[in-house]
């Protein structure tokens, strides 16, 4: 048993699940109050609620723990020397007790004042059943960051020692009282988010009594929906107001203290610093640690700059198949690097605190004029560039300023030519000045060029050629979560309402964020009856994958243009210009608003596995990336070594981690080594001999040009990062 004296020299316990009970954790005996021998266990402050999670879904008792208690004392204040001193007491006490309404039981005097509702439904006595199990949680002086929870009684018994509630409790079978007394979260959302959707509550019930039917009758609290309940959901959304206050500042304000559990960083506006408030709901961190953890990051900048009162940017996640999921909103006035670090190091330091393991590989930037440093210093990740925000701002205003359509096929031609140039020496302010002379007599375009790019466009050719570059599989599912956002949030009757933040605010917490939560509940759950449409389901990327080859006829003479089968119809043909580019245009209605379409996806897939168009602009950077890395001289040395031998551990990596499927046509980066080099004997035999060996391997093998690029540059970026610290 151990003493109180050494309680601080037990172990910090941080299981690697997201919610975690007592089953989990290693317990230790101390003596308590009263000759009482208590369980104690250290965990992390910031973990707490995942505790008390964990313990309500228990499956040997399933019930809901409240705050019966809670002392805090401010950080700095004077307090006795002892080794469970604390800064805050919370007591956690099972919602069955410590009161008992039953027959016979007894009340704490404190309750005996309060008068019995007169309203009482017709067998439907008390919750309050005795229960005495609870815990203590205490932050300590001597280490504010550690919790220590101290359970008092682990078994949900009352005072005789029986079970008073769950499926060990004989006389609450087949009562409410077998369950939690409550709906859990999960349902509540489901509900809510099927609400915002536009599903009545009869069409909800429905539904939810088919799901009852088919796993065999009720099992948990969660069958028991009523009607009742699902009404008041849907009275509650009917009468929320955003309008706290007829101040929007004091009304975000007031919502921020309202919902401390959403916010991740506030900062309110005053004279020397900026409003900035970052959004993160719980299940959105799931989503962050779930699949941010060894994976990508992207962000969706600067929307609403023309509508807003305050631009927004949005935090991106990818799951497993591809698809954008936001797992943070950030309005701010000011996106200067200086603000930008004091919210972004906050949300490190928050999905850490939830699981210390987290890492990001890469993290993608959709502006060149971001401060990639500050995210690499929080982060300790590479950074790539994503070019969709250039590409649809170019089709989309060439498509509105200029009716001819043979000059809008050129000029993106051009345009692309230009941005396909970047790596090859070429003087893009001076190819920019050409393109202007050539199509002067479209000088609507040529205004906004000079306007909104030609500031900004050596910034941005700069970062083209330092940064690796995101794939069009990244580029297509950032563009999907963009149009989807606008569809939700420029639909509002009273455009006076877009300059109110506190609109914002409540329009992302709600309804955007129940739109992609149940759509991601059902994808998971295979619950095909909820979805609504497959409109999240995937984007431009994925529904070009269900193209046969055999629907893309190509123009082999000069490859102008390309034909493609329409999949709705298919005797309509849609026609692709400049296929085989990132500016290719097709004659579609979605391609025609400035998007980027899936037959323009779908004809560059397939000119590349022809080898009839030149590698794509993510693979022109990781073939840079690569050749910067094998200019190593003098020859023969190890540095050269390990360049090789890292050169094909990389594309065994690829080929292990992409397939043959997937393998598309683009040179192997072995053929960027020179001859000499390869020919050439090796001191460390063992290296060469390896590269000598699968040389063959290699070079038979090819690299995705499109789909996984992501993965390949954030690699070789790290690696040249490597190199430099090692090689010097």
């Amino acid at each position: 048993m151990a003493r109180w004296d050494d309680i601080l020299t037990l172990p910090v316990q941080e299981p690697s699940t997201i919610e975690f009970s007592s089953s989990d954790l290693n317990w230790f005996k101390v003596e308590g109050w009263r000759q009482n021998v208590d369980d104690v266990a250290l965990i992390p402050f910031s973990r707490v609620e995942d505790f008390v999670k964990g313990e309500c879904s228990s499956a040997e008792c399933p019930t809901r723990f409240r705050v019966e208690a809670r002392r805090k004392k401010a950080e700095g204040s004077s307090y006795k020397p002892r080794v469970d001193g604390y800064l805050e007491y919370i007591l956690y006490w099972c919602c069955y007790g410590p009161d008992d309404h039953r027959k016979g039981g007894t009340s704490r005097p404190s309750r005996k004042c309060i008068k019995p509702s007169k309203k009482k439904s017709a067998g439907r006595p008390h919750t309050k059943r005795g229960c005495l199990c609870h815990f203590i949680v205490k932050r300590l002086f001597a280490q504010p960051s550690v919790a220590l929870i101290i359970y008092n009684q682990r078994k949900h018994v009352d005072k005789s020692g029986s079970p008073c509630h769950g499926p060990l409790d004989d006389k609450a079978i087949g009562t409410r009282f077998m369950y939690a007394p409550y709906i859990s979260e999960e349902l509540r959302l489901r509900i809510t988010s099927m609400l915002y959707a536009g599903f009545s509550v009869e069409s909800i019930m429905q539904k939810h009594m088919k799901a009852i039917e088919k796993h065999g009758g009720p099992s948990n609290r969660d069958d028991l929906l009523t009607h009742n309940y699902v009404r008041k959901l849907e009275r509650d959304i009917r009468r929320s107001t955003y309008e706290l206050d007829s101040d929007d500042a004091a009304s975000v304000k007031i919502w921020v203290e309202n919902h401390r559990s959403k916010v991740f960083y506030y900062q309110g506006s005053s004279d020397t610093d900026a409003f900035i408030l970052g959004i993160q709901t719980e299940w959105q961190l799931q989503q962050m640690i779930r699949f941010g953890n060894n994976n990508l990051f992207a962000v969706d900048s600067s929307f609403g700059v023309k509508k807003f009162k305050y631009p927004f940017y949005t935090l991106l996640v990818f799951d497993s198949n591809q698809i954008a999921i936001p797992i943070a909103w950030v309005i701010s006035a000011s996106f200067s690097s200086h603000d930008v670090h004091k919210w972004i190091r906050t949300l490190y330091d928050r999905v850490c605190a939830k699981d210390s393991t987290w890492r990001l590989n890469g993290f993608i930037v959709d502006d060149a004029l971001t401060e990639t440093a500050k995210i690499r210093d929080v982060f300790q990740c590479s950074t790539l560039l994503c070019l969709w925000r250039v590409r649809r701002a170019w089709h989309r205003n060439i498509i509105k300023k200029c009716t001819n359509s043979e000059m809008q096929r050129e000029m993106l031609k051009r345009l692309g030519h230009i941005m396909y140039s970047t790596w090859s020496g070429l003087n893009v302010l001076d190819a920019m000045e050409d393109f202007m002379e050539d199509f002067i007599d479209h000088s609507a375009f040529l205004e906004y060029l000079k306007a909104q790019w030609m500031p900004k466009i050596e910034v941005w050719v700069t970062a083209m050629r330092t940064l690796p570059l995101a794939s069009q599989e990244t580029c297509a599912a950032i563009e999907a979560y963009h149009s989807k956002l606008k569809s939700k949030l420029f639909n509002e009757a009273d455009t006076g309402a877009y300059q109110r933040t506190d609109w914002l605010v409540h329009k992302l917490t709600t309804e955007v964020h129940s739109y992609y939560w149940f759509d991601h509940f059902s994808e998971e759950n295979d619950l095909c009856g909820y979805m609504r449409d497959g409109e999240l389901a995937s984007n431009s990327w994925h529904r070009a994958l269900y193209i046969a080859d055999g629907d893309v006829i190509l123009n082999d003479k000069d490859l102008q243009f390309a034909k493609v089968v329409s999949q709705s119809d298919r005797s309509r043909i849609h026609t692709v210009w400049n296929p085989g580019t990132e500016f290719a245009i097709c004659d579609c209605s979605w391609s025609m608003s400035g998007n980027l379409c899936k037959h323009v996806i779908k004809a560059g897939m397939v000119c590349r596995d022809r080898l009839v168009a030149r590698p794509s602009m993510a693979m022109q950077t990781y073939h840079q990336a690569l050749h910067d890395l094998l200019q190593c001289p003098p020859n023969g040395s190890i540095v050269l070594d390990h360049a090789i031998a890292l050169a094909i551990h990389m594309q065994q990596d690829l080929k292990r981690l992409l397939g043959p499927s997937n393998h598309r046509g683009t040179d192997p980066p072995l053929t960027l080594v020179p001859g000499k080099w390869v020919c050439k004997k090796s001191r460390t035999k063992g290296k060469l001999s390896t590269a000598e060996e699968n040389n063959d391997v290699v070079c038979g093998n090819r690299v995705s040009s499109d789909g996984d690029n992501d993965a390949i540059s954030h690699k070789i970026a790290s690696e040249k990062e490597a190199d430099k610290n090692t090689y010097g």
